[in-house]
C-alpha cells in the first residue's frame, strides 16, 4: 500500500467555548493558500512535534501529567508527554493562547494589557526562532498545565501520501482572557464556529476541510455544550486508530476507512505511486481534497 514512510508524530487541539444560545463553537484556522500541506484549508490549531518537545527540559516545566502517565493514555512505550507539550507550544505558536499557571498555582493572567503585550512579543520571538517556547516560559516562570487536554482521537495520514503524520486529537476548554490571533505566516484567519455551521459552510464550498477534521467535527457536534464534550473525552478508555487507505480504481481517486468495502483487498490499487517525487505535492493534495469533498457529501 506504498510508500513505508514513518509518519511525523503531530498533535492538534479542538478548543471549545459556549455560545450564549446553549451551543458551543470551535476555534479554527485557515492555512495559507501556498503551504505545502493542504493550503488553504481550514484546520484545529497543532503541528508536529519537535525534539524539543520530548526533552527532560521541557517535562520538568509540566503540571497535571507525567509521562508514564501520558504514554498510558496514547497506548505508546514512552514519549506520550511530548505529544500534549506539542500541542500546547503550537497553539502558542499558532493563535497566540497559552495553558500555564505560575509556579505558586496561580492562573496566567491575560486580561492585563501590560502582560498581553509582553506575551505577544514573546510570540513573535519564538516565530521568527530567536527564542525558544521552553525559555519564555522558564522566563516568566510558569508551568504548562497539560492537565486542561483530554485525549479525543487518532489518525495516521494514508501511506503514499507526500507528508505523512501520526496525529493525535485533544479536546480543551479554550483559556478565558485571551483573544486567539492567527500568526499570519503559517495561518492567514481564524474563526469561532460551530461544528455544524462549520460543516454546513464546506457542503457550500465555502470553508475547505479535510477528512480528519470532517470527521472530528461530525464526532462532536453531537454533543450540546463544550462541558458535555469535555466531560466524555475525559471519561474515554478506548481512543481508536484512525489511518485512511487513498486507492485508485474504476471510481476513480477514492478514500476508504476501516470497515469499508475494499479496504483490506490488496487488489484495489493503491494510490500512493502518484506521489512519489516532491513535485507531485500539489497534484496530490488535489486530489485528496476532491476525494475528502466527494466522500463527505452530506
Amino acid at each position: 500500500m506504498g510508500t513505508n514512510e514513518r509518519p511525523r508524530p503531530a498533535a492538534t487541539v479542538i478548543l471549545a467555548r459556549d455560545r450564549p444560545q446553549g451551543t458551543f463553537e470551535v476555534l479554527m484556522l485557515k492555512r495559507n493558500l501556498n503551504s505545502d500541506f493542504v493550503g488553504g484549508a481550514y484546520v484545529f490549531p497543532g503541528g508536529a512535534v519537535d525534539l524539543e518537545d520530548a526533552t527532560d527540559e521541557a517535562s520538568t516545566l509540566c503540571i497535571g501529567l507525567d509521562d508514564a502517565r501520558a504514554s498510558v493514555l496514547l497506548g505508546v512505550e514512552r514519549g506520550g508527554l511530548a505529544y500534549w507539550i506539542a500541542c500546547l507550544r503550537e497553539l502558542f505558536e499558532e493563535a497566540g493562547l497559552l495553558f500555564a499557571q505560575r509556579a505558586d498555582g496561580s492562573p496566567l493572567d491575560m486580561a492585563d494589557p501590560a502582560t498581553t503585550a509582553r506575551f505577544v512579543e514573546h510570540r513573535r520571538t519564538v516565530n521568527d526562532r530567536s527564542r525558544r517556547f521552553l525559555d519564555v516560559i522558564k522566563e516568566e516562570g510558569l508551568l504548562l498545565d497539560l492537565d486542561e487536554l483530554s485525549y479525543f482521537a487518532h489518525w495516521i495520514t494514508p501511506q503514499g501520501s507526500p507528508r505523512r503524520y501520526d496525529t493525535r486529537f485533544f479536546v480543551a476548554a479554550a483559556p478565558p482572557d485571551q483573544v486567539p490571533v492567527h500568526d499570519d505566516i503559517e495561518l492567514v484567519a481564524n474563526t469561532w464556529v460551530t461544528p455544524g455551521e462549520a460543516l454546513e459552510r464546506h457542503r457550500r464550498d465555502e470553508m475547505e476541510l479535510i477528512l480528519p477534521t470532517i470527521r472530528n467535527l461530525q464526532a462532536i457536534d453531537r454533543f450540546s455544550s463544550s462541558r458535555d464534550l469535555l466531560d466524555a473525552a475525559r471519561r474515554a478508555t478506548d481512543v481508536p486508530t484512525v489511518e485512511p487507505r487513498i486507492v485508485v480504481d474504476g471510481h476513480g481517486f477514492r478514500i476508504l476507512l476501516p470497515g469499508d468495502a475494499g479496504f483490506d483487498d490488496p487488489d484495489v490499487g493503491d494510490a500512493g505511486a502518484l506521489a512519489r517525487e516532491p513535485g507531485d505535492t500539489a497534484t496530490w493534495n488535489d486530489h485528496v481534497r476532491k476525494a475528502s469533498s466527494d466522500r463527505n457529501v452530506l
